[in-house]
């Protein structure tokens, strides 16, 4: 008999053909169609699953939390068993009832959170996640509706729309046969509108329209003001026909001497007070070599010069500067000497005429000035700029011949060291760089975070120190040979100096350092043991400048912003 049932699985396929043939070839040998309906027999009832094999799935209860067994991929996923609650609406479902109220179960990625968290936080306003549909739907943005739909709900991780000048074309031309017109990667874009340099006529126009807004804007204090100069003495020369330069021979002192005063003792009283300037003292010099003569620079743009012996007159005043005069500086014999002013000239005068020889400008504001030391080198100074650099002018030609452009702040001092083949400069910078004449590079830079600003420095009579006045209230001392090392040993402290450019100046002898305070003081300094030897009140403002006479063994000249200028003995 064949049954149904027998055709379980492909494998027996092969099986059920043979036992098929075998039970149709008694057809062929005559046999009835009613034998093989006889022996095939179709069950038309169901297949009915036996009583034991219904709780083939171990539920697991939710509220577990260890299973005991390992669990089947259809267990796990298996449906939850048992009656719904049909009271329960479909929000109350999925929620779970804490303390402070319904808690929901969101599921979202970390990623998809944070981004909608960073955009609420950028553009003010996010997705809502309990509405579907994201944008389409209508309240599907929480915060700004606007910002959202210039935006085009955008979140912070997309691109915004490209705009029509994200793409612009550039100008190419990579061939480098082209020489003239090659761009290689420096082509422009195609719709660039470059600015063509004006043709020779235009530039001339374009010079003068310039020229009329700036005259239009300032006064006509570009130019130089007329110099002139008076004299106040009757007896300019001697009875030899001599000036006022030639060093009196009968003051008891040899002024032309070489050789300093033995020793040198602290000043005690004041023996002399030269007035005559209006408003503030910027800067002393002695006469070169013999210091029978003093000059005096003021903010009240005049330069005068005094006599130290006999008299003590003013001989001679020069007007010629709009701004207040910065500093001054002789040259060797002493014949002319610069004034350099905030208008930002500098000029030579003729000491005993009076006669302004020449102007030089770079149009910055120069804030000192010097002569080359040099014999030969007297036709060429150095004067350092409010623009960072150390300029070097021809006085026969009137040009710049050297620019020493390194600085990084306002150039205030230059000093002439090492037999004058080279000088130091010092700036706001608060650096102190060391130069070769005529090379400008800086051959040493000394900067450290500990130094301030040092707006005045003083070489030592034997050529060995460079005193700097420090913007911290101290006076330190640097080596003027080969190295330039800071000799840590002497430190000079005790006065006030911060903000002012107070100058300072050492005995003839080596055997005190003297130095100008903010309070109007003067002070005393032992060279040898940095031990303040005396302090004295020597003017009612800030005392700028102290000079010690180099023939004297006790003078002492002292010049303040109260305009005048102090003799002391």
């Amino acid at each position: 008999m064949l049954e149904i049932q027998q055709y379980g699985s492909s494998d027996d396929e092969s099986l059920k053909g043979e036992e098929i043939t075998s039970h149709l070839k008694p057809l062929e040998h005559g046999n009835t169609v009613s034998t093989l309906q006889s022996k095939m027999q179709v069950c038309a009832a169901p297949s009915v699953v036996p009583l034991g094999a219904v709780e083939t799935l171990r539920h697991i209860d939710p509220i577990t939390k260890e299973v005991m067994h390992n669990p089947k991929y259809e267990e796990l996923f298996a449906a939850d068993v048992g009656p719904q609650n049909p009271f329960l609406t479909q929000q109350q479902r999925s929620h779970k009832n804490m303390l402070s109220g319904f808690v929901e179960q969101a599921h979202i990625s970390d990623f998809q959170f944070e981004n909608q968290r960073r955009t609420f936080t950028s553009y003010g306003y996010a997705l809502d996640p309990t509405v579907d549909g994201g944008l389409e739907s209508g309240n599907a943005i929480i915060g700004s509706t606007e910002a959202a739909k210039e935006s085009d709900g955008k979140t912070v991780f997309e691109s915004t729309k490209e705009r029509p000048l994200d793409k612009r074309k550039r100008s190419k031309n990579d061939d480098p046969a082209d020489i003239t017109g090659f761009l290689g990667p420096w082509g422009g874009f195609v719709d660039e509108q470059r600015v063509m340099k004006p043709n020779a006529e235009e530039a001339i126009e374009l010079e003068e329209i310039l020229a009329k807004r700036q005259k239009r804007g300032k006064q006509t204090e570009d130019k130089p003001l007329e110099e002139k100069t008076v004299l106040h003495i009757k007896d300019p020369v001697d009875y030899q026909g001599r000036s006022f330069l030639h060093p009196p021979q009968d003051v008891g002192v040899n002024l032309k001497s070489d050789s300093p005063p033995e020793r040198c003792f602290l000043p005690k009283a004041q023996i002399h007070t030269w007035q005559g300037h209006t408003k503030g003292i910027s800067a002393i010099r002695w006469f070169p070599k013999y210091a029978h003569l003093l000059l005096s620079c003021s903010m009240d743009c005049r330069v005068k010069l005094w006599e130290v012996y006999k008299e003590r007159r003013c001989i001679r005043t020069y007007y010629g500067h709009r701004q207040a005069v910065r500093d001054i500086s002789f040259n060797n014999s002493g014949e002319q000497f610069l004034s350099a002013a905030y208008d930002r000239y500098i000029k030579l005068w003729d000491t005993e005429t009076g006669q302004c020889s020449a102007r030089f400008t770079s149009r910055k504001i120069p804030y000192c000035a010097k002569f080359h030391p040099d014999e030969d080198k007297q036709h060429l100074f150095v004067a350092g700029t409010s623009d960072k650099k150390i300029i070097c002018w021809d006085v026969r030609s009137g040009e710049i011949v050297q620019e020493y452009d390194r600085h990084l702040g306002a150039v205030n001092t230059i000093t002439f060291v090492d037999e004058n083949r080279r000088f130091v400069t010092t700036s706001d910078d608060k650096s102190l760089r060391v130069w070769e004449w005529d090379i400008p590079v800086d051959m040493k830079y000394i900067a450290d975070p500990t130094m301030h600003s040092m707006p005045a420095v003083t070489p030592s009579p034997n050529q060995k120190w460079l005193a700097c006045q420090s913007m911290d209230n101290k006076i330190v001392i640097f080596s003027a040979l080969n190295r330039f090392k800071l000799n840590r040993k002497k430190t000079f402290s005790g006065h006030m100096v911060a903000g002012y450019a107070c100058t300072l100046d050492f005995s003839p002898d080596m055997s005190y350092l003297v130095s100008g305070d903010a309070d109007g003081k003067c002070y005393v300094w032992d060279w040898k043991t940095t031990k303040l030897y005396k302090k004295w009140k020597a003017h009612d403002s800030v005392c700028i400048g102290v000079l010690w006479h180099p023939h004297e063994a006790s003078k002492l000249v002292t010049a303040g912003w109260d305009g005048l200028i102090k003799y002391w003995d």
